[in-house]
């Protein structure tokens, strides 16, 4: 690979707070509260799963040790940073309620409000801008999705400001999931979803509209349906894409870097941004993601400055926000 040009101001939209956990931060956890995760970890200390079914479970064993709102503090303060490493001026993260005091209210108003603590300490020495984006597990069903919706709702603001949903994609539908969905919209949260990653176009189709959401994670699998990318674009609805991951999971449209639908959306103008998604668990960051592009597709300041541009209009952020954000793509880019 070539030397790293992927030196302007990123903006990353997709990212599991918990599946962004460093693995060394997780081991370290483990011991100091004496619980056994060697089972998760590989001989070079990096998690291990062979299968989306073992990363889901590899995730959900790391986050076992993850049990106070201190923990998720340092937890937040480590992704920061490493964030910033990467040149990341504003980042949003997946904060599931349920690994945050089981969805309990209460509870979740202590994680939540620890989480923000650290994120205003790393704007404060770094000038990064973190929002939060609660997320339901679509694999623990509809009834505990409607807790995560609660939690949510009773927690909009100007830190958290939208609600999504991740998990294994082969549970039920989207629709079912519509109630805890419809009291994020109520309370004022923007809206997401994981889809066409694993569940096929369909599903994109049916997280529009069952879920009427604004952006999809992921979403690649629409590559197969053209009707659905006219609809995509029609919506402007923007594509939180995630090349890394899906060619580590080997997601079937992305067998490798050089095959991933990516560049086909781009060159259709369909607005995709880039993201890491669990960056430690697939041996990525977005330098790398943004030099992998640039070594695949040839792409160099002007796309991914279109790519940062994308992610910024597609941001759960306010106006003002945006703007400055803007203002610094734009000049970073630019001046490459």
């Amino acid at each position: 690979m070539s030397e790293p040009r992927a030196d302007g101001a990123k903006i990353e939209i997709h990212l599991h707070h918990e599946g962004a956990a460093p693995p060394e931060f997780i081991r370290r956890l483990a011991s100091e509260k004496k619980v056994d995760l060697s089972k998760i970890f590989d001989d070079t200390g990096g998690y291990v799963f062979t299968s989306f079914t073992e990363f889901l479970r590899t995730y959900e064993a790391a986050c076992t040790v993850l049990q106070t709102p201190q923990d998720f503090y340092h937890l937040t303060r480590a992704i920061l940073e490493e964030c910033v490493s990467h040149g990341v001026i504003y980042t949003e993260t997946f904060l599931a309620p349920d690994f945050c005091g089981n969805s309990d209210v209460a509870a979740w108003r202590d994680y939540l409000a620890a989480i923000e603590e650290a994120a205003n300490h790393a704007h404060q020495e770094h000038g990064i801008v973190m929002r939060g984006i609660a997320t339901c597990v679509r694999h623990m069903g509809p009834e505990q999705a409607k807790k995560s919706g609660l939690c949510a709702a009773e927690t909009a603001g100007d830190f958290l400001t939208g609600f999504g949903m991740g998990g294994d994609e082969s549970i039920g539908h989207q629709g079912d999931f519509a109630y805890a969905f419809d009291m994020a919209r109520e309370a004022g949260l923007r809206l997401t979803t994981h889809a066409g990653e694993w569940g096929g176009s369909q599903s994109v189709r049916e997280a529009i509209h069952d879920l009427n959401v604004e952006r999809i994670g992921h979403g690649v699998q629409c590559i197969k349906d053209p009707a659905l990318i006219e609809e995509i674009k029609a919506r402007q609805i923007t594509l939180e894409v995630c090349p890394g991951s899906n060619v580590a999971l080997g997601v079937d449209v992305a067998p490798s870097w050089a095959e991933h639908p990516i560049k086909a959306l781009f060159d259709q103008s369909v607005r995709v941004t880039v993201s890491t998604d669990d960056p430690p668990f697939f041996h990525t960051n977005l330098t790398r993601e943004y030099d992998m592009l640039a070594d695949t597709f040839g792409w160099g300041a002007a796309e991914f400055c279109v790519l940062s541009e994308n992610a910024v209009d597609a941001a759960f952020c306010d106006a003002e926000t945006k703007k400055t954000l803007r203002e610094k793509v734009r000049k970073s880019w630019i001046n490459i």
